[in-house]
């Protein structure tokens, strides 16, 4: 079995050593590297395989945002996941917007954590749905409204644009829809067309920026 390769990035040495020995309890994870700041971490992605980044977003010499910008720019492949907290909204926008792969609140149990780990390693946006709520609050609806309008979406589209934006798998659209995966993979590649983006990771930034999220 392949094991993830996980890099773990904090610029307070207790709680990476402390994600560090938890994570490694669970048999799927090895923990590659431990860095201090963005600019280590992207120094081991030079020279280490790694799979996931697991991100602290607030550190004083190269923080989470700029961590993720550099890596992105250079390893595409590398999914990169922040740790935030609720105040941290301003932060978590620009992360995904240069290329994050979702978030997680810093006070989550290493359980979740170890599941956001395995569902972006599997593809998978990772989305706290409290922070995600947020967002869609201060978005309003109206603005919903005109940006469905402005980029020609059918309900079905915002549907599954909602679905992606909170990290569904296509499957699990289907499901939710009550429609096959054939179609969903089509409308996915309609909404690629439509907003001229090129992934997942783009569709549920551009959700969260735009305020098409319910």
């Amino acid at each position: 079995m392949d094991k993830i390769k996980l890099l773990i990035v904090d610029d307070e040495k207790l709680i990476r050593e402390g994600i560090k020995i938890m994570m490694s309890t669970f048999l799927d994870i090895e923990v590659v590297a431990l860095a201090e700041d963005g600019y280590e971490a992207l120094e081991i992605c030079k020279r280490t395989p790694v799979d996931i980044v697991l991100m602290d977003i607030r550190m004083k010499k190269c923080d989470g945002v700029m961590g993720t910008r550099l890596i992105k720019e250079q390893f595409s492949k590398i999914k990169v996941l922040i740790l935030t907290t609720f105040k941290d909204k301003e932060y978590i926008q620009d992360a995904l917007k240069y290329g994050a792969f979702g978030y997680l609140l810093k006070d989550s149990s290493y359980e979740v954590i170890y599941e956001g780990v395995k569902s972006a390693y599997m593809g998978n946006m990772v989305i706290h749905p409290e922070v995600a709520k947020e967002f869609i609050v201060e978005n309003g609806s109206n603005f919903k409204k005109k940006n469905i309008e402005k980029f020609n979406l059918s309900e079905k589209e915002v549907n599954i644009i909602e679905a992606i934006a909170k990290g569904f798998t296509n499957k699990e659209i289907a499901e939710e829809l009550f429609l096959s995966e054939g179609t969903i993979k089509n409308n996915i590649t309609s909404i690629f067309a439509k907003l001229a983006l090129r992934d997942r990771t783009q569709v549920a930034i551009f959700a969260f920026k735009n305020g098409i999220v319910a």
